[in-house]
């Protein structure tokens, strides 16, 4: 039997070392050794204060671009070298882009108490039932569907500006019974906490390093986004295009969304079918195709304000504006299906295994589904929905239009 060659444990040369507000007392003797040994010293000029009592290499403040920092680090590979960070440099750190370039065997972490688990240790909260969002270069909209009655969220600010923002566009969207508490500098001696509704605004000359915890009103049910498909039509601004609510339902029903999947929407009308969509989870992506200028503005305006700022909106008509897009793993196509090219390149663009959900109320557009159900497969639905509406002094319910849906899965490679 060949005796199989043994190989020496790699010695890391990055060390990430999370630093709190109590500086080098809170750390571990072996991150004071590490930290004192090394050559190459980077951090941001607040976590370099700090750990200045131990530091006797060169160091780094982070520059401006941030990448410019990274590039320097990767230079130093070899030589002992500390990343300075914040709590847990893996927890909305620069940990995850570093082992990007850095294979885990080469670099070693050494966390402190993330800012999160300080503030709900602060706050008696059970940090497993939190909802973390940063606002740190992100829109505040995004934070929207986090919003649920009971709910407890952790805000992670990005200046001493974040917490007035925060606190007015509460009040924007009708949540100014929230409970906010703003929590400054935690784990130092300067730490401090300042509670108050949103309505009644934050305090004035807050510090710059803070984060805030929101406790969501249970009176407010009305105002946050349910967490199921199929929002009310009055959400929408629109101009008559829109997939109506249960119509809607049904077709994010058939897209199936799930998390980390990438949709086409062609025919956006209203955007409803994309935000829903990208509702159903963060990491849901979404490409929303609409032909119409007033459309595109009107679909980016409804995105931001049901919370998913992120939906990538293009302006062209299907199928040119199909070209040169990441491949999907769900299409929609609520209007234009019948237009030459567009369902073939649909389908030749989905991904394998992919779903694709096309609705028609038009009898040319019945007919191609017909015929793409015969060459491709797939399951023809016909949806028919009545509303209660008053007639004279009585009532009676009339018949929306049918709605047509092909639903298709595309093969698996194998």
């Amino acid at each position: 039997m060949t005796e199989q060659p043994q190989h020496e444990p790699q010695t890391p040369w990055l060390t990430l070392i999370g630093i709190g507000e109590d500086g080098v007392e809170g750390l571990s003797a072996v991150a004071r050794a590490i930290l004192a040994r090394a050559d190459f010293v980077v951090g941001g000029a607040r976590h370099l204060e700090l750990a200045a009592p131990l530091v006797q290499g060169k160091t780094l403040a982070w520059p401006t671009p941030f990448e410019r920092g990274i590039d320097a680090i990767l230079a130093q590979k070899g030589v002992p070298t500390v990343v300075l960070a914040s709590g847990n440099p893996f927890f909305f750190g620069v940990g995850s882009t570093l082992a990007r370039s850095v294979p885990p065997q080469e670099m070693l972490c050494l966390p402190a108490p993330s800012s999160v688990a300080l503030a709900c240790s602060r706050l008696g909260w059970a940090e497993q039932e939190c909802r973390v969002v940063s606002l740190c270069g992100r829109p505040i909209e995004q934070l929207y569907p986090v919003l649920q009655p009971f709910g407890r969220i952790i805000v992670l600010s990005a200046d001493e500006n974040t917490p007035h923002v925060l606190a007015n566009w509460l009040v924007s969207k009708g949540l100014g019974a929230t409970r906010c508490h703003v929590l400054e500098r935690l784990g130092g001696p300067h730490e401090a906490m300042h509670s108050f509704y949103a309505q009644g605004g934050a305090p004035d000359k807050l510090q710059r390093l803070n984060l805030i915890g929101l406790e969501i009103d249970a009176q407010s049910v009305s105002r946050t986004l349910p967490l199921t498909n199929g929002l009310p039509d009055t959400c929408f601004e629109h101009d008559g295009q829109l997939t109506k609510r249960e119509i809607r339902a049904v077709t994010l029903s058939s897209l199936a969304p799930r998390a980390g999947e990438l949709l086409w929407d062609i025919g956006g009308g209203a955007g409803s079918i994309s935000i829903e969509w990208m509702l159903a989870s963060p990491a849901c992506r979404a490409v929303c195709i609409e032909a119409q200028p007033e459309r595109v503005a009107r679909i980016a305006r409804n995105a931001a304000a049901l919370g998913v700022p992120g939906l990538n909106v293009r302006q062209a008509r299907a199928p040119e504006g199909m070209e040169d897009l990441p491949k999907p793993d769900a299409i929609f196509i609520g209007g234009g299906a019948s237009r030459a090219g567009v369902l073939e390149t649909a389908w030749q663009a989905l991904k394998p295994g992919g779903r694709i959900v096309v609705n028609a109320v038009v009898a040319e557009t019945e007919a191609r589904l017909l015929r793409a159900m015969q060459e491709w497969g797939g399951v023809l639905t016909r949806i028919s929905v009545s509303r209660l509406e008053k007639i004279g002094s009585l009532h009676g319910f009339r018949p929306a239009m049918p709605v047509t849906q092909w639903v298709a899965q595309k093969p698996d490679a194998s």
